[in-house]
């Protein structure tokens, strides 16, 4: 099995060092494709506006002066000289969750996002961390225990799975949920203004002061009742059940 690991907090990682030390225990046709710096937050964009360059550290080792979707859009296109696609592409571990509308902003959702528009099962893994002793001790503990049912689940074209981590420690964590998205109360985080050098204000938005209520049934809820959270994630957005309503008012 092929299997390409990327993820958006860039190829030095933490989170990419422990995804990897998981993979190798599945497959020895491993290769890493990552941003070559952090991009948290860039969602699923593609660079347009400028190249990207692709680096070279080992054989099976690169990284991309780009997003995280530019990391498997580029890998799919250039790595494989045999043509042989991955099997399947692993996101993560992200160093904090993506939960709930979270995974619209997550890079790392996004890389999986990428190689399932491509038709490539993919897997996003994220490591809740709520406090300065948190670690990804519960990913490292449960993580191949988690990735070995999902590796044998048949996935539809324009799907993926969403994977987050309790933030605790891993003889704590209480079990696995499947359970839906959750949603945030609140838009994202807080707005910090300040005054530069120059005397121009700027604005930077923060991670904090998110409030949410953990509704019963989503992914929200089981991180926080200390349970590792699996999300089947799909890509087709539409509003099925408002096509009929809304065509019924441009009939004729």
């Amino acid at each position: 099995m092929r299997i390409l690991l990327s993820n958006d907090d860039g190829i030095h990682a933490p989170g990419l060092a422990v995804l990897e030390e998981i993979a190798r225990g599945l497959t020895d046709d491993l290769w890493i494709c990552a941003p070559a710096e952090e991009q948290s937050g860039a969602g699923h964009s593609l660079t347009l506006n400028h190249p990207v360059r692709l680096h070279q550290h080992d054989e099976r080792r690169f990284s991309v002066t780009g997003t995280p979707t530019d990391s498997v859009n580029l890998a799919m296109r250039k790595l494989f000289a045999d043509g042989k696609q991955p099997d399947l592409v692993i996101s993560g571990v992200n160093r904090g969750e993506n939960l709930g509308d979270d995974i619209t902003y997550s890079g790392t959702v996004s890389a999986a996002m990428e190689a399932a528009l491509a038709g490539i099962p993919a897997i996003a893994l994220s490591q809740a961390m709520r406090d300065a002793e948190a670690s990804f001790a519960a990913t490292q503990e449960w993580g191949a225990k988690v990735l070995a049912p999902l590796i044998d689940t048949p996935m539809a074209k324009r799907t993926l799975i969403n994977v987050n981590f309790p933030s605790c420690a891993a003889d704590q964590v209480q079990g696995i949920r499947v359970v839906r998205q959750g949603f945030h109360d609140y838009a994202r985080g807080s707005l910090i203004e300040g005054e530069d050098p120059r005397g121009k204000p700027y604005f930077w938005f923060g991670l904090h002061d998110m409030e949410h209520t953990a509704d019963h049934g989503t992914d929200l809820e089981a991180v926080s009742d200390g349970y590792i959270a699996i999300t089947p994630l799909q890509l087709d957005l539409t509003n099925y059940p408002a096509i009929d309503d809304i065509a019924g008012r441009f009939a004729s």
